[in-house]
């Protein structure tokens, strides 16, 4: 299969996009649908171009080359200022005013003074377990001020920022966190797997990639809804992904599932280096995740990730692109660098150098970045920093403190939510269970979760 591209420039950067052209010598205006026109060719003696349904418009030759990859450039990495904060073009500028830029500064250092607190909670024994987004908060939180807040979010662990910035409050993590009685998943999911119907974000799945193709089914749904009530604004399904991820053979069949639909959604995917302890040069040969997106007919930007500027940018434009002419999908690879271990479970010095990550926070980070940025324009000092800092420190130990003293979940909610009604058999596991609460008191802490045992005997009553 040969692919030829073609780009369209929008202010500055370039959105690789396949070229879609007539049999004619002129480039057609609009292109129908592929599977319209994959029925409706018929090839002619003189045809210059392939007719088959499969690869349409290649030109023919009798010249035998094969595709070599590694001879081809890479796609480029857009951006809109560089390392030192500076705008690159000046008459461009940034698209954010001077206000939101302070906003999402503070953010992004709350997130990360977040992930230092519970990460040194997690080694103290008291969370069994956290992610943090050291190198990636421009990414999530750069992304989601980009967004409506009516638009539909899937993530995948590592979008904290996502939350934080769509409104998710300091109580909201740390209750998560404890899975104590006021977690909106009732302490059924393990620490860092978010939710929150309030904010259109769909609960975290720890199953490598499963969130891709529940954003293309959700956004083919969105494109329906869309048709159908014109009179409410449009709306899209976002997907956030690690390159690790992009292994899976779910992010194939969703990229595939959302092209062949035209789907009104945004890929996102964080590319940061390391698939846990894999590095890129073991994951994949080609260039990047960007270019396959390419391959599956899907516009497609690559973004400095550690640009919030940028991230935003790209994601404001790749939404528009998504719900034009009904909608069709857009993948956008945002580039950083993971410098924190995967997780409270993983060890990466074991895999590599620390010099290299002392290195990567020493020279280029989203946070420092904006920071530059915002002293340029004598927006921010030391002194505002550190009053910044000890304040929201002060915020976030707070909230951690209420949530920590916080009763766990009723533990009737163990079997809720699964039936409309309880089944008999559900009532037989219920009853089990209180026998052995009450045969071996001492073995369980049951005074430790809201109501205690007696909030079976709720499960038990007839509804009236």
């Amino acid at each position: 299969m040969s692919l030829r591209f073609g780009s369209r420039r929008v202010r500055g950067r370039i959105i690789w996009r396949p070229t879609a052209c007539s049999n004619g010598s002129k480039t057609s205006s609009k292109v129908p649908p592929a599977w319209q026109t994959a029925r409706a060719v018929a090839s002619t003696p003189t045809a210059e171009k392939v007719l088959f349904p499969g690869a349409l418009n290649s030109e023919f030759t009798n010249t035998l080359k094969f595709l070599t990859p590694s001879t081809n450039k890479a796609i480029p990495t857009y951006r809109v200022m560089d390392q030192s904060g500076r705008v690159l073009d000046k008459e461009v500028g940034v698209d954010t005013g001077e206000e939101e830029a302070l906003a999402l500064y503070k953010n992004m250092v709350c997130l990360s003074i977040m992930d230092l607190l519970m990460f040194e909670a997690q080694r103290q024994g008291r969370l069994s377990f956290y992610m943090v987004s050291a190198g990636e908060e421009g990414i999530a939180v750069g992304s989601a001020s980009a967004l409506s807040p009516a638009d539909v979010i899937f993530c995948q662990y590592r979008e904290s920022g996502v939350y934080m910035q769509r409104g998710f409050t300091l109580d909201d993590f740390m209750n998560q966190l404890f899975s104590n009685r006021k977690d909106a998943g009732l302490g059924r999911n393990m620490p860092v797997h978010y939710g929150s119907k309030k904010l259109n974000i769909h609960t975290i799945s720890s199953t490598l990639a499963t969130q891709i193709p529940h954003t293309a089914g959700a956004a083919y749904a969105l494109k329906l809804q869309n048709m159908q009530q014109p009179d409410v604004p449009p709306r899209i399904a976002v997907c956030y992904f690690g390159e690790g991820a992009a292994s899976e053979g779910d992010f194939h069949a969703a990229l595939n599932i959302a092209a062949t639909r035209q789907v009104p959604a945004i890929f996102i995917c964080r590319n940061n280096g390391y698939a846990i302890s894999t590095p890129t040069s073991d994951q994949y040969r080609g260039d990047g995740i960007a270019s396959r997106g390419a391959g599956y007919g899907i516009d497609t930007l690559r973004v400095d990730g550690n640009d919030i500027f940028a991230v935003r940018r790209a994601t404001k434009e790749a939404r528009r692109l998504a719900l034009e002419n009904g909608g069709k999908p857009v993948l956008i690879e945002m580039m950083a660098y993971r410098v924190g271990h995967h997780s409270t479970s993983d060890d990466s010095f074991a895999y590599r150098q620390r010099v290299e990550v002392e290195d990567w926070k020493r020279r280029d980070n989203p946070i420092t970045r904006l920071r530059k940025w915002l002293e340029g324009r004598n927006l921010w000092d030391e002194d505002k920093e550190r009053e910044l800092r000890s304040r929201q420190r002060k915020e976030i130990l707070a909230a951690f403190d209420r949530a920590e003293k916080e009763k766990k979940p009723a533990i009737k909610h163990a079997f809720e939510d699964v039936w409309e009604h309880m089944t008999e058999e559900q009532k037989m596991h219920v009853e089990e269970l209180k026998d052995i609460l009450h045969r071996y008191p001492k073995e369980y802490d049951v005074e430790q979760h809201e109501g205690g045992v007696a909030s079976l005997d709720e499960l038990l009553q007839p509804k009236r």
